[in-house]
């Protein structure tokens, strides 16, 4: 205990660190690739803003906390410690699922930057959760097994008896990420040990289950079981994995999907889209066109039906009917834990199919409109609000009680959407770069820094968009390969230029303009992506509607007012206050009111849709 006291001080980053374990699968289907998270990191700008509160809640927060209830249901001495709050009360159900996300974003800040801290901190709590899987027999536990909750909720769930609101595989999903993040991101051989020894508990439990009862299990949600599992396959080669993986396909919801049908309505939201990542995952394993289809198709109906107009998706946590979106702009719209969840699909389906440019639109506007914004800029430990209320006169941080009605807290809050706003926001640089055997592709305009190690070439990318429409590409080192830059479907007329000198190439919208040469060091790319105001209708009532410039979508700020009803906006008055930046107003309800990025409303009531009337400005 006394070495966790000394972890709380803060210490300077040294840099990114080389990727310590390479997966050993080979992927199946696979056309591009993302750098590993060491190889590309975030330079000033909002996104680099989020993520330095977030690390420094993470070198705040007490370990002896987070290690509470893994050590009272271990049967070991919890003297001196405190227990939390909120859902990792010693009372909560799936208490310590939150715990694995603490595990990925220490390993995430140790990978990219170098933060030695943050890699203490991942290898010390992995090392007392040994303590806790070794105390088993006398705890009366089964080898293996590592939780904050008793064995025996595993046995409800089997039998039916399951009654208090438990999620066990759900929250042991978590645990099983993170302990394979720290493997794999700090080379943590104790990480891998205990991993190794928990996956082989599930594969134990889960053998012994015939495939109906396996299905009735899957009836209670349970996170990504399939993903981690299949992604143990890919890390170690065992196949014994992957067939522990399989286990966990749900029929009722893989089969409707592979079918081309949408059956979504009614269905728990953030259950879902876990599994579907899990199904990408096992088609790169496997080659299956079927898990390929689920995934792909899923996407689709989420994005395209089910989706608003920042990129999140479900009321009060559920998909209802196609295209419904007017009628469910409620105070509990778009839990945190679905985008985190979709956009982690979307890298998956991206890599099948990089030529297709509507997976990083969405991506970006996902990004920005909703992730970036779900962190309160205000609090120096990047606390997230659950749900993203878009009712009329809605405020972050201020939706239902039940779910996370207000920002998130250091010690009494721990819900779902706080463990994946950790890993968000500690891994903002991700999905900036991909690469092909070729190629380079620039997918999202954020200031980064990548080093192309295979190539021995260095990306700098400077901008401030989304508030301007300009990005710079300065190439450190030579090399023949082509630049693909994702052109997005909001904008037209994009142009690009080399060392000042306009290139003839094709900048669709939608698309990938190519541009292909012989580099020089020092060579010096500008993209113009041309921005205009939009509008963004409800699927189902075009009357009802956002409004974005470019990628941003824009909000009226109502301060303290209380709205009852989508404002009134006439679409005529909407002006640019100035000729840069993204300052806005217009009239709505006959009162003017001052409009501006979305991802920026926090301490105010704002609407993001409006009864729109007339037509934009030329």
């Amino acid at each position: 205990m006394r070495f966790f006291a000394t972890l709380l001080g803060l210490c300077v980053a040294t840099g990114p660190v080389a990727a310590q374990v390479a997966p050993v699968v080979t992927e199946s289907g696979v056309s591009a690739h993302p750098f590993d998270i060491n190889q590309v990191s975030l330079t000033s700008s909002r996104f680099m803003a989020n993520q330095n509160r977030t690390l420094s809640y993470l070198k705040f927060v007490d370990t002896n906390r987070l290690l509470y209830n893994f050590r009272l249901n271990h049967k070991l001495s919890t003297s001196g410690a405190i227990a939390n709050g909120g859902w990792d009360a010693p009372d909560f159900p799936f208490r310590t699922h939150m715990q694995g996300h603490f595990l990925t974003a220490w390993a995430q800040c140790y990978a990219q930057l170098g933060d030695t801290v943050c890699r203490d901190r991942a290898t010390s709590f992995v090392a007392e959760l040994i303590k806790c899987q070794n105390n088993n027999k006398a705890a009366g536990f089964a080898t293996g097994y590592l939780s904050g909750f008793p064995e025996s909720e595993f046995a409800k769930l089997e039998n039916g008896t399951l009654s208090n609101g438990n999620v066990p595989y759900y929250a042991i999903h978590k645990t099983l990420a993170g302990l394979l993040d720290v493997y794999r991101w700090i080379g943590d051989t104790n990480a891998k040990t205990v991993l190794l020894a928990f996956a082989g508990w599930v594969d134990t439990r889960t053998s012994k289950l015939s495939y109906d009862q396996m299905q009735k299990v899957m009836q209670t949600e349970f996170g990504g079981m399939n993903e981690v599992l299949a992604d143990i396959y890919h890390q170690t080669g065992d196949k014994k994995w992957l067939t522990a993986a399989q286990r966990f396909d749900h029929a009722a919801i893989f089969d409707p999907l592979a079918s081309n049908q949408d059956t979504l309505d009614g269905l728990h939201a953030n259950t879902q889209v876990p599994k579907w990542i899990g199904a990408a995952r096992e088609f790169k394993a496997t080659g299956t066109s079927k898990y390929r289809d689920i995934a792909k198709n899923a996407w689709a109906f989420t994005v395209n039906a089910h989706s608003y107009a920042i990129g999140g998706n479900s009321q009060a946590e559920h998909f209802h009917a196609p295209n419904a979106i007017s009628t469910w702009l409620t105070n509990d719209t778009a839990e945190g834990c679905n985008t985190y969840n979709m956009l982690k699909l979307t890298r998956e389906l991206f890599t099948m199919n990089p030529t297709d440019a509507t997976y990083f639109d969405f991506y970006e506007r996902a990004l920005i409109n909703h992730m970036l914004g779900q962190q309160n800029p205000a609090t120096d430990h990047g606390h997230i609000t659950y749900f993203t209320s878009l009712n009329p006169g809605g405020h972050r941080g201020l939706g239902p009680a039940w779910g996370g009605g207000t920002w998130s807290t250091d010690y009494d809050s721990h819900w779902c959407c706080q463990g994946t706003g950790i890993e968000t926001n500690t891994k903002m640089q991700d999905s900036i770069y991909f690469y092909d055997d070729s190629s380079l592709y620039v997918n999202l305009f954020t200031p980064s820094k990548l080093n192309w190690k295979a190539r021995s070439v260095t990306i700098i990318q400077s901008t401030t968009f989304p508030a301007s429409d300009t990005t710079s590409l300065t190439v450190i080192g030579g090399d023949s390969w082509a630049m693909k830059i994702r052109i997005p479907s909001w904008t037209s007329g994009a142009t690009i230029t080399v060392n000042g000198v306009t290139q003839s190439i094709t900048t669709t919208p939608g698309s990938y303009a190519t541009l292909s040469r012989t580099w020089a060091s020092g060579d010096v790319v500008i993209v113009k992506l041309p921005m205009k105001l939009r509008v963004i209708p409800a699927n189902d009532n075009k009357s009802v509607a956002a409004l974005a410039f470019g990628p941003t979508v824009l909000c009226g700020d109502y301060g303290s007012t209380t709205l009852s009803a989508n404002p009134k906006l006439d679409l005529n008055t909407v002006k640019r206050s100035g000729t840069t930046g993204l300052a806005f107003a217009g009239t709505a309800d006959g009162k003017p009111v001052n409009i501006g990025p979305f991802y920026d409303a926090q301490g105010f009531n704002y609407a993001v849709y409006w009864a729109v009337s007339g037509s934009l400005p030329a």
